[in-house]
């Protein structure tokens, strides 16, 4: 949010200088009253700038677009998982997903495409081969294509094979709710006894090996199978999973590559793409790794802030940017989550926020709500208030990073129904509702302090 110091009523929202800004815009987000003015009573305007946004899977996604539209939201985040991945988003494929999301525009609050998550990187990328200049050229003319619509925040990935890593898509929490959970034990399972991989033996303590062994022998086949789906889930927003053989030999692909390559192959690319994007006016973001820890013999190089302020030094211009996942980063105690925004603020493009819990095994956690866990959300909203702050005061565009609620709990009715793990409609709202009162709470205070509320001139109830 901001404060607006120089305000009046116009017609449809507030003046502020010369322009007028309605209650509810694409790119500024709400208008709220603070204190609302009566008659020979002066109010106080806060403008809402962290982009309020939700992710939305397509036509197949059982939350509806109203759904995103009657959270309070304008933005949508949202891909073209139909394209496989490495070929061009084309302007036509690209315009038609714009035009679903836009279709209601006329007679509802307007929605409107304002972040691709993801815009995958093909494995060829990853891992360096000597094909992967062209999928390289696919991806800055994808990003050209997106520019061109007016699409300018492009989330992406640099993990090897898999996206995101739980054991468990339901774990019930006190109030009944289920949630998201990674149990470090039951991955060890997976990987010794369902999937057997050569030398993971060598990654996890003898005494959990131990206990992994000795679970396996008791297990049912229902949660094998169980188990084995979940961890071979492929990216969100697909219900495709791998077969052990597969995925086994995506894994042996990689048996040459560890940190270092691994490192060499991300920086060469954002090398590549990020001026392209710099020069279409696209801010390029990349996401955490989750968990940010290396897991079935894969290489984790996005887990800590050395590892983000090491890809910005690789690629200087401000398009090389990240997607700052508080669930994700928050996961290491030795992350300093508002630190991190405080140092690497200026090149945040987008934000996901929620937390996670760690249990009594630290490498154990589960998704907690919004406000609670491990993520001080106090004090990460105010770190992302204070630099959007600062980007107004030195005159620059981007004041509304967008963000979206990651993550929420599957409750209430949301119980019943089928969604993609972590994307329920009702979790999402709650966890949405309480940022959003984190984030007024935090703009007022800090106004208050500096003395900065700011009349509303002429201001009449019938106005309002």
């Amino acid at each position: 949010m901001r404060l607006d110091r120089k305000v009046r009523w116009c017609g449809t929202g507030v003046v502020a200088g010369s322009v007028c800004h309605p209650y509810r815009t694409a790119t500024s987000g709400l208008i709220r009253l603070l204190n609302p003015p009566g008659r020979g009573r002066p109010g106080y305007v806060a403008i809402m700038s962290m982009l309020q946004t939700m992710r939305w899977f397509g036509p197949n996604d059982p939350v509806s677009l109203m759904d995103i539209r009657q959270a309070g939201c304008s933005g949508v985040v949202s891909a073209l998982h139909q394209i496989p991945v490495g070929e061009v988003w084309s302007i036509e494929a690209i315009t038609q997903r714009q035009r679903l999301i836009e279709a209601d525009n006329d007679r509802y609050s307007p929605l409107h495409w304002a972040v691709v998550e993801s815009l995958p990187v093909h494995e060829a990328i990853k891992k360096g081969l000597d094909s992967r200049t062209g999928y390289i050229d696919n991806y800055k003319q994808s990003i050209r294509n997106l520019a061109a619509c007016g699409i300018r925040t492009v989330c992406y990935n640099f993990m090897p094979v898999l996206d995101w890593s739980r054991t468990n898509l339901s774990y019930e929490m006190p109030d009944g709710s289920r949630a998201l959970r990674f149990v470090w034990e039951d991955f060890a399972l997976f990987d010794l006894c369902i999937l057997k991989r050569p030398g993971a033996e060598a990654d996890y303590e003898p005494d959990v090996a131990r206990s992994a062994r000795e679970r396996f022998t008791n297990l049912s086949p229902e949660r094998v199978l169980e188990l084995s789906s979940i961890v071979l889930l492929g990216l969100p927003g697909s219900e495709e999973a791998f077969t052990l053989e597969t995925f086994q030999g995506l894994l042996n692909e990689y048996a040459h590559i560890g940190d270092a390559e691994l490192r060499t192959n991300l920086y060469q690319f954002i090398r590549e793409v990020a001026p392209v994007a710099q020069e279409a006016g696209v801010q390029l973001c990349i996401h955490p790794d989750d968990p940010p820890r290396p897991l079935l013999g894969l290489p984790r190089v996005v887990s800590t802030e050395a590892d983000l302020a090491q890809l910005m030094a690789a690629s200087q211009v401000r398009a090389n940017g990240i997607t700052f996942c508080t669930g994700s980063l928050g996961i290491r105690p030795d992350n300093d989550l508002p630190g991190m925004i405080h140092r690497l603020g200026d090149r945040i493009h987008f934000i996901h926020l929620r937390t996670t819990k760690r249990e009594a095994d630290p490498r154990n956690f589960h998704e907690a709500d919004h406000l609670e866990g491990d993520v001080d959300m106090y004090a990460v909203v105010k770190a992302i208030v204070l630099e959007e702050q600062r980007r107004a005061r030195m005159g620059m565009t981007d004041t509304a990073i967008p963000m979206r609620p990651d993550h929420g709990h599957q409750m209430l009715d949301d119980l019943h129904k089928k969604t993609y793990p972590g994307y329920s409609a009702i979790g999402r709202l709650r966890g949405l509702a309480e940022l959003r009162g984190l984030e007024l709470g935090i703009v007022r205070s800090l106004a208050e302090l500096e003395n900065a509320q700011v009349p509303l001139l002429n201001a009449q109830p019938d106005e309002l």
